[in-house]
C-alpha cells in the first residue's frame, strides 16, 4: 500500500525520535552561492569537517552575470559571494562547475542534465525550488541554511514525515498548452496553500506524456502551492533521458539501475492523504495578473472578482492595486515592457525551443526589451548548435549566457519599477524582479506571442 514518496522517505529513514522528527540520510546535496556561506563559516567556528564530500556538489548561479562571463563580476557583493563559494569548494574537496565552465548553469538544470540527479535519490539544496528534481522521481526539496550546515556536517537532515498527495492530470492536451500551463491552472484551482504539510506526486495520463524537462517545470513550481516538494514516477522517458549522461551509471550498472529504478511507483492500492482529479482538455494557456502564483487566468480570459472573507479581499484588491489592474479585465491585448525566458523552471532547451517556434520568422515588438536566458552552458550550446541562436538574432534577440537572471534580481537583471514582464520563472511576488516591478507569470509559447506582439496574446493565434 506504500505510495512512492513513502518508499523513498522510508528507505533513507535512519531513525526516528520522539515527535515523528526522522534522521533522513541525503544522497546529494546541491550548494550555490547564497545559502552555503554561513553554513561553511559555522562548521569552520566548530571545527567540524564535511562528512561526505563526493555527494556535495556546487554551482554559482543566483548573482552571475548573464553577459560578459569572462570578465570579472563587477557588483562587490556577488563577487565576494562567489569568490566564498570557490574557497569553500577548494577548502573542503567538494566539485564545483565554475561561471564559464561547460558544465555550470543553474543548479536545478545542471543536476539533472549531468546525470547527477538519479531516480530513488533524496536531494537537497538551500534552494526552495530543488523540488525539480522530483521529476525523475526523487525526494527533492528545499532547506534552510541550518539545515544545509547539518548535512554537509552528516550527510543527514532532521526533517519530520509529510503527508502524502495525488494529483492526477488525465486526458490529452490541447495545441499550445504546455506543461507550465498545467501547474499555472493548478495552482490557480487549489491556491498557494492547497499543498501545505503533502508531498505531491503528480501522475494521469497527461502527466505521463510530457517530456522530462516540461515534468521538471510542473514539479519546480508544486512548492508555489505550498507543498513540501513534487515528484513524479520515474519511466521510460526517465530512463531514455539519463542514458548516456555523464554520471549516470554505464555498462552493467546502467541494467542494474534500471531494474532498480522499475520499481519506485506507488503501489495500486496505494492510498494518499489526499487526491485531486483534473482534465487536461480544460487547461489553456495561462498567465497570471497578480502577485502570487494562483492568482492566474487563461490568457483570453478576465480578472476575477475578489473572494472570500474580508482579509481576503483586501489583499486580492492589494495585489490589483499593486500590478495596475482592475477585476472584469481581460488580460489579452495588455501591454508588456519585458519578457524574460529562463530559470530553473523554463531555461532548458525545450523551453528555447517553444519560444524560437513563434518568433521565427518574425521580429521582436518595438518597445519590448528580451531577456533569453539559457539554464545552462549546455543549453547555450545547444542552442547555438540547433540554430536557435540565428532564429532569435534574425527575429531581433539576443541569446544570453547562463544564470537565475531576472527571476529574483540578484544580479544585474533587474525590472524597472512600474513595469511588466512576462517571465517564465515561477514567483511574481512583490518586488521578486526588481523594486515595484510587475510579473505575469506564464509559459514559453506566451511569452514568445507577448514578445513578437508587444501585448498579452494568446499563443494559439500564431501558430
Amino acid at each position: 500500500m506504500n505510495t512512492l514518496f513513502d518508499k523513498i522517505w522510508d528507505a533513507h529513514t535512519v531513525k526516528v525520535l520522539d515527535g515523528d522528527s526522522c534522521v533522513l540520510y541525503i544522497d546529494r546535496q546541491y550548494i550555490h552561492e547564497v545559502t552555503s556561506p554561513q553554513a561553511f563559516a559555522s562548521l569552520r567556528e566548530r571545527g567540524v569537517g564535511i562528512f561526505r564530500p563526493s555527494q556535495v556538489t556546487a554551482s554559482p548561479d543566483h548573482n552571475i552575470p548573464t553577459h560578459d562571463q569572462h570578465l570579472p563580476i563587477a557588483d562587490p557583493q556577488s563577487a565576494a559571494q562567489v569568490a566564498t563559494l570557490y574557497g569553500n569548494c577548494a577548502d573542503n574537496g567538494i566539485t564545483i562547475f565554475p561561471i564559464g565552465s561547460p558544465r555550470n548553469g543553474i543548479i536545478h538544470v545542471i543536476g539533472p542534465e549531468t546525470g547527477l540527479t538519479q531516480p530513488g535519490m533524496t536531494i537537497v539544496c538551500g534552494d526552495s525550488h530543488t523540488s525539480t528534481h522530483g521529476a525523475l522521481g526523487c525526494v527533492a526539496f528545499g532547506i534552510g541554511t541550518s539545515e544545509v550546515e547539518m548535512a554537509l556536517a552528516s550527510q543527514c537532515i532532521l526533517q519530520s514525515k509529510p503527508k502524502s498527495m495525488r494529483i492526477n492530470v488525465e486526458g490529452e492536451l490541447r495545441p499550445g498548452v504546455c506543461s507550465k500551463d498545467i501547474i499555472l491552472y493548478i495552482i490557480s484551482k487549489i491556491g498557494t496553500g492547497g499543498g501545505t504539510g503533502h508531498f505531491v506526486e503528480f501522475a494521469g495520463s497527461a502527466i505521463r506524456s510530457l517530456s522530462m524537462e516540461a515534468r521538471m517545470s510542473v514539479c519546480n513550481m508544486s512548492i508555489e502551492m505550498g507543498a513540501r516538494g513534487g515528484m513524479i514516477a520515474p519511466d521510460q522517458t526517465t530512463f531514455d533521458y539519463l542514458k548516456g549522461r555523464e554520471f549516470a551509471p554505464q555498462g552493467k550498472a546502467w541494467d542494474e539501475a534500471v531494474e532498480r529504478w522499475s520499481a519506485l511507483r506507488s503501489e495500486p492500492d496505494a492510498v494518499f492523504d489526499r487526491e485531486i482529479t483534473f482534465e487536461a482538455a480544460d487547461i489553456e494557456p495561462m498567465i497570471t495578473y497578480g502577485t502570487n502564483p494562483s492568482m492566474g487566468v487563461a490568457v483570453g480570459g478576465t480578472i476575477p472578482e475578489a473572494e472570500g472573507d474580508a482579509a481576503a479581499r483586501a489583499s486580492f484588491d492589494k495585489a490589483l492595486d499593486y500590478m495596475g489592474f482592475h477585476a472584469g479585465e481581460k488580460m489579452e491585448g495588455k501591454k508588456v515592457d519585458y519578457v524574460f525566458v529562463g530559470s530553473c523552471t523554463n531555461g532548458r532547451i525545450e523551453d528555447l525551443r517553444a519560444f524560437a517556434s513563434i518568433v521565427k520568422g518574425r521580429k521582436k515588438a518595438p518597445g519590448v526589451t528580451a531577456w533569453i536566458v539559457p539554464g545552462s552552458k549546455q543549453v547555450e550550446r545547444q542552442a547555438i548548435e540547433e540554430g536557435l541562436r540565428d532564429i532569435l538574432e534574425e527575429a531581433g534577440f539576443t541569446l544570453r549566457q547562463p544564470g537565475c537572471s531576472a527571476c529574483l534580481a540578484m544580479n544585474d537583471d533587474k525590472i524597472p519599477a512600474g513595469k511588466y514582464c512576462v517571465a517564465t520563472s515561477n514567483r511574481n511576488f512583490e518586488g521578486r524582479q526588481g523594486p515595484n516591478a510587475r510579473t505575469l507569470l506564464a509559459g514559453p509559447l506566451v511569452a514568445a506571442a507577448a514578445a513578437v506582439t508587444g501585448v498579452i496574446t494568446d499563443p494559439r493565434e500564431l501558430m
